[in-house]
């Protein structure tokens, strides 16, 4: 089961998507500000991560820069401000999609599902050169060559 973190400082909608992310077979672990994000981030390494870009003590765009120095996981942020300036920005500095409130919770589903199709951390076997690789979130496995790696 792959893990999403759900950053945002609003409860309502952190319940609301985790509500979502849950009937569609996701494990969520949720973070109420910037802070928590990469607390949970660095305990639980989630296969992707919902972040608000307007939170308090730190805004999702610097804890998107802070996972994006360690880490390729996918950030998808979910955001009030809608100017394209502001969308092109969140994907300039490191975010793999970029949605907007009010949202639906199911079009973000899909985005989630999407995002993690494309960044190969959907856990399921992936051609790895010459042989088979199996990923979930930074451990990926080379099931042909018995070698298994963090990458971080």
């Amino acid at each position: 089961m792959q893990t999403i973190l759900v950053a945002d400082d609003d409860p309502h909608i952190r319940e609301v998507i985790a509500f979502a992310l849950g009937r569609a077979g996701f494990r969520t672990v949720e973070a109420a500000d910037g802070r928590q994000a990469l607390e949970r981030f660095a305990a639980e390494s989630p296969d992707l991560v919902v972040l608000d870009v307007i939170m308090p003590g730190m805004e999702g765009s610097d804890v998107c820069r802070a996972i994006r120095r360690a880490s390729q996981v996918p950030i998808l942020f979910l955001s009030s401000k809608d100017e394209e300036v502001d969308r092109v920005v969140g994907l300039e500095i490191g975010a793999d999609d970029y949605v907007t409130k009010p949202f639906s919770p199911r079009e973000l589903v899909a985005r989630v599902r999407a995002v993690l199709r494309r960044s190969g951390a959907a856990g399921v076997p992936t051609s790895a050169g010459d042989g088979n690789e199996l990923r979930r979130g930074r451990l990926r496995l080379d099931l042909d060559q018995h070698r298994c790696w963090w990458v971080g």
